[in-house]
């Protein structure tokens, strides 16, 4: 690997995983904001919710503009924009006064996220070729990894022993190394025959085809799809993502390339990327709301219990991916979500009764998980964590080695964006279920209690057993014991159901890879992809 080819390599890993740093380390830092930032607008669990999701929605209703944008005005020029931007808009979140700042801040953050993630794979699509790029796809998967497991463990140390501004101000560091790197050592490159104006009323159905489909989708699982405004954005999502390829078909220079489509396993790609993220989504969600809520553990036992099945996406995704660039993606996106889906079905077999691990950082004695979390948990995080690791590398590879790199920003872009908003829509219908499935069994065991009644749903929720019975109008069972214990049933099968889905949409997505993938090496799947959009 060249001087030239590792830095790049660095410049990107840091662009992109500030972007999921941000995602997930900012989750700790909210309870210490609510204490301590004033709102004249917002409550405080508004303001809460608009900090983390304003940030989302603006990475993911901008990727696809990002990544065209990478592609048509340089690449090197675009990354080197969003890096300086999320630097000065961490600075900015990082001395923010009120909610309202920090805001507007976070969604200023995200339009400069969004240009980072497509921007990270489109350099490294230009600077390796052949199993070097499938090596470096991989150790990029490898870093979004490491900052998505130990994000919420850094971040809470920062919170805690500095002050939550410091979850922001850690960014600048990394970036200001990215920055130099960049500046120093990326080669500019643009899409081929870039010219013309660029396509920006189609960056607009674009923006509110994800933004509303994303927006629509949260807002209403927020709302438990009480509120209209939810059905009203999902609707002009699906308008616009209906009207988007006839508007692209009778564009001059469209933002997305019809053409991209014909090569068939960008397309499989995409919908498997739909099929397996939206899995992914539901079973982490609900796999920390269970273990916390239901079972009792502890948040510093939630964080660690589940390291084990991300260090296989750290130390093997550059393996497989090295392995996928030389033999080809199709066996290793096939057996990938296969063992993933093995993985989550064991999460049957936990019982209502499973202990809790109770780890603090202050008492020894708690730092051993109880026994039944090696029967209970690990089996199924170390298959699960060992399938990603197959899955993940091989994906990106088949990914940006089925169109040409011209191409490399949007249809990075493209799935970025899909294993966004997917996760969303997957989320917001199975909610519907797991809410359905926890009601009924509560109604079932305990049968004065109205599924129906507001106060009863305000008071019980889903796979967290904290509060009932707070309120004196909500009926309770005889004893206490007896209705913590239905509420622990109850909440057992809405998580027994959400694996189960997510087992399913895992072995669909493994089973679309191993019938329509083309499994092509990737000096042959690039050729292909040339010859796709000629």
């Amino acid at each position: 690997m060249t001087s030239r080819q590792r830095w790049t390599l660095i410049a990107a890993i840091l662009g992109s995983g500030i972007v999921f740093l941000d995602s997930t380390v900012v989750n700790v830092a909210l309870p210490r904001m609510g204490r301590e930032l004033p709102s004249a607008l917002f409550g405080v669990l508004e303001a809460q919710s608009y900090v983390y999701n304003g940030y989302l929605l603006t990475v993911s209703a901008l990727l696809i503009l990002a990544g065209a944008l990478n592609d048509f005005y340089g690449r090197k020029r675009m990354f080197s924009l969003g890096l300086a931007g999320f630097l000065v808009t961490s600075l900015l979140c990082g001395i923010a006064p009120n909610f309202e700042l920090l805001i507007l801040f976070r969604i200023l953050q995200g339009v400069a996220g969004a240009l980072l993630v497509p921007g990270s794979l489109a350099l490294l699509t230009v600077t390796f070729s052949g199993e070097a790029q499938g090596r470096a796809f991989g150790l990029w998967a490898a870093a979004s990894a490491a900052t998505t497991i130990l994000g919420p463990f850094v971040g809470g140390i920062l919170v805690d022993s500095v002050s939550w501004r410091a979850v922001f101000f850690i960014n600048v560091p990394l970036l200001l190394v990215a920055l130099w790197a960049t500046a120093r050592y990326v080669e500019e490159s643009r899409a081929e025959g870039a010219a013309g104006r660029f396509d920006w009323l189609g960056a607009f159905v674009v923006a509110i085809a994800v933004g509303g489909l994303s927006f629509g989708a949260i807002y209403g699982q927020q709302r438990e799809w009480r509120d209209p405004l939810g059905f009203v954005m999902l609707g002009a999502g699906v308008v616009a993502t209906v009207a988007l390829p006839i508007l692209m078909a009778r564009r001059r220079n469209p933002l997305i390339p019809p053409a991209l489509f014909r090569s068939r396993n960008f397309t499989v790609t995409n919908i498997s990327t739909f099929l397996i993220y939206g899995a992914l989504y539901v079973l982490g969600y609900y796999i920390t709301l269970f273990v916390q809520g239901t079972v009792g553990f502890t948040a510093a036992a939630a964080g660690l219990a589940f390291i084990p099945s991300g260090l296989f996406l750290v130390f093997l995704s550059s393996r497989f991916g090295a392995l996928a660039g030389k033999y080809g993606p199709k066996a290793f996106m096939a057996i990938g979500p296969a063992l993933m889906a093995v993985g989550t079905l064991w999460y049957l077999r936990v019982p209502a009764t499973t202990s809790p691990w109770l780890f603090a950082f202050g008492d020894p004695s708690t730092f051993l998980p109880p026994a039944s979390w090696f029967v209970d948990f690990l089996p199924a995080s170390l298959l699960f964590g060992f399938g990603l690791s197959i899955l993940v590398a091989p994906l990106t590879t088949a990914l940006m080695t089925s169109v040409p790199a011209k191409n490399s920003g949007v249809a990075s872009a493209i799935n970025n964006a899909i294993s966004r908003v997917g996760p969303q829509l997957a989320g917001a219908v199975i909610f519907i279920a797991i809410t359905t499935s926890f009601y009924t069994g509560l109604h079932a065991r305990v049968p004065q209690l109205d599924p129906n009644d507001p106060d009863v749903r305000k008071t019980y929720a889903p796979l967290n057993l904290a509060g009932p019975c707070a309120g004196q109008n909500v009926p309770c069972p005889q004893s206490a014991e007896a209705r913590v214990q239905a509420q622990r049933e109850a909440s057992t099968d809405a998580f027994h159901l959400a694996m189960f889905i997510s087992a399913l949409l895992l072995g669909v997505g493994a089973a679309v890879n191993a019938v329509a993938i083309e499994n092509r090496p990737a000096p042959q799947a690039a050729e292909a992809a040339q010859r796709a959009v000629a």
